[in-house]
């Protein structure tokens, strides 16, 4: 279900979203949000609590759309985890790619006129675009999404409110305190304390991690996530990334901090209903950047993803049915780092899976900073774009990758330390691709694929992939676009489905 602006204030559409709302169905969880008149509230479709009567709810597309109405979040079903919306059919390419940048915080550190140059528009263009779509502005989203970041850190956590206030991203303690309290009615330690028992994080979250923070990250059943899992197992960088039990455990650095995080399922149950979650535990040292590590959580495990929609649109064809049927809920696996997957990309070419992590070991060996963990596996912080850039040819070679190659690496790293290449989820894809493409030894194949997983861009397609073109049955790049046209909006997702039906799941 689509929800458009344009059909919010339809009697017939809110009628069926209103009837929707009463289902508590959790496939539309993060899809809109409905406004309470009576209460001031806005809530997730799967709220637990009564169900308000029809005249007294408005619905809105997005929770920015619904807190510029004058509505604060649910205490109950907090809005803050709900897992987002990821289609890219309802909505103009250009209010999507924005939006997925401003929900992840590039206006902390960007302008409005800055970001819309990341896409080549005017900042009055982008202004509209998002306006048309959302019904709110720029500023209102990044605002909305630093409020609800730092409602999460003070149910979950037991950071001080100035630290909330910097790790969601404001800039001074005195504008946090007069925008939540205008916008919530609260003061952000009031609100900890109405929190308290709210669908909250349990105390014991960290589990074995006396000295670490747990988050729970909502997202829309299906999951699969032993397939995820062991998807990621085969191309874990040694030393950086590791799977154990289920669990996906890696080492992390953001700026100057330095830790590891671990990620699991976490089942929780409310008032008889299942919530689907994820478990985020990470080190305390990462604490001051909470925020950014749980945004580039989101984007590796796919928690935006509606899987349901992805499966039953790819489910159809009769190619991919099996590939759905056995591997249903699976999602398109992110980066966590675009630089990382991007060097990844490079060294897998010509090369099996295999091959290709075990030059991303010695690459993290040669190039990443050590750091202590609690597990042996992670020894090593993924390199550094500038520091390869520095290290030159000479250096990156001797891993074990032909010159050239070594030479792209150096490029393209060179690239990414002076800004020149933007790798963040959320970029436009077309300007990516053109970048990439126009560094020596690199081609469609590997700009699609970091379209896919660096990008989160749901509808790339490796034209050029051998293991596609054996399960399609077509060479010609042409056949291929035709055969895979029903698959857009979701082509990224029909990708790992075959290579998955190759592999045998």
């Amino acid at each position: 279900m689509n929800v458009p602006m344009s059909h919010l204030q339809n009697a017939q559409d809110r009628r069926l979203l209103y009837d929707v709302a009463c289902s508590h169905d959790p496939r539309f969880d993060g899809r809109f949000f409905i406004g309470v008149m009576s209460t001031g509230v806005y809530c997730r479709p799967v709220c637990s609590v009564r169900m308000p009567k029809f005249e007294n709810c408005t619905f809105h597309g997005h929770a920015a759309a619904a807190e510029k109405a004058g509505f604060r979040p649910c205490l109950v079903c907090r809005p803050e985890i709900a897992p987002g919306d990821a289609r890219i059919d309802a909505v103009s390419k250009l209010a999507r790619l924005a939006l997925r940048r401003i929900e992840d915080g590039a206006l902390n550190d960007l302008s409005v006129d800055e970001l819309a140059a990341e896409f080549n528009v005017s900042a009055r263009h982008m202004r509209r675009a998002l306006g048309q779509e959302f019904g709110v502005t720029p500023v209102e989203l990044a605002q909305t999404q630093r409020l609800l970041h730092a409602k999460q850190l003070l149910t979950e956590t037991t950071l001080s409110v100035t630290d909330v206030a910097f790790a969601s991203g404001f800039e001074s303690l005195r504008r946090f305190n007069a925008l939540f309290k205008s916008r919530y009615r609260l003061a952000p330690r009031k609100l900890r304390e109405n929190s308290r028992g709210k669908l909250s994080v349990p105390k014991n979250m960290a589990g074995e991690f006396d000295d670490a923070i747990s988050f729970r990250i909502d997202y829309r059943p299906p999951y699969n996530w032993d397939t995820f899992v062991n998807f990621l197992a085969a191309r874990a960088i040694p030393g950086v990334e590791h799977i154990v039990n289920g669990r996906y455990l890696r080492t992390v650095q953001i700026g100057d901090h330095v830790g590891w995080i671990v990620v699991a399922p976490f089942k929780l149950t409310h008032r008889k209903r299942a919530i689907n979650a994820l478990k985020l535990t990470l080190s305390q040292s990462l604490r001051p950047v909470c925020v950014q590590v749980m945004t580039k959580v989101k984007t590796v495990f796919d928690t935006r993803a509606n899987a349901q929609d992805i499966d039953q649109c790819l489910g159809s064809d009769e190619l991919l049915k099996r590939a759905v049927r056995d591997n249903g809920g699976m999602r398109l696996p992110g980066a966590f780092s675009g630089f990382e997957l991007l060097l990844r990309a490079i060294l897998g070419q010509q090369v099996s899976v295999k091959g290709a992590t075990t030059l991303a070991g010695r690459m993290a060996h040669m190039f990443g900073e050590p750091i202590t963990t609690p597990w042996p596996e992670l020894s090593r912080i993924s390199p550094e774009p500038g520091k390869i850039a520095l290290a030159g040819v000479d250096q990156v070679a001797p891993i074990g990758t032909p010159g050239k190659r070594a030479q792209t690496i150096c490029l393209v790293a060179r690239a990414v330390a002076d800004g020149e290449l933007n790798l963040a989820p959320g970029a436009d894809p077309d300007v990516i691709r053109d970048q990439l493409i126009a560094f020596p030894g690199i081609g469609e194949w590997t700009a699609s694929y970091v379209a896919m997983r660096a990008l989160a861009w749901p509808d790339a397609l490796p034209l050029g992939d051998l293991g596609i073109k054996k399960a399609l049955g077509l060479t010609r790049a042409a056949d291929i676009l035709q055969r895979t046209e029903a698959w857009r909006p979701w082509r990224s997702y029909a990708a790992i489905y075959l290579w998955l039906s190759l592999s045998g799941g």
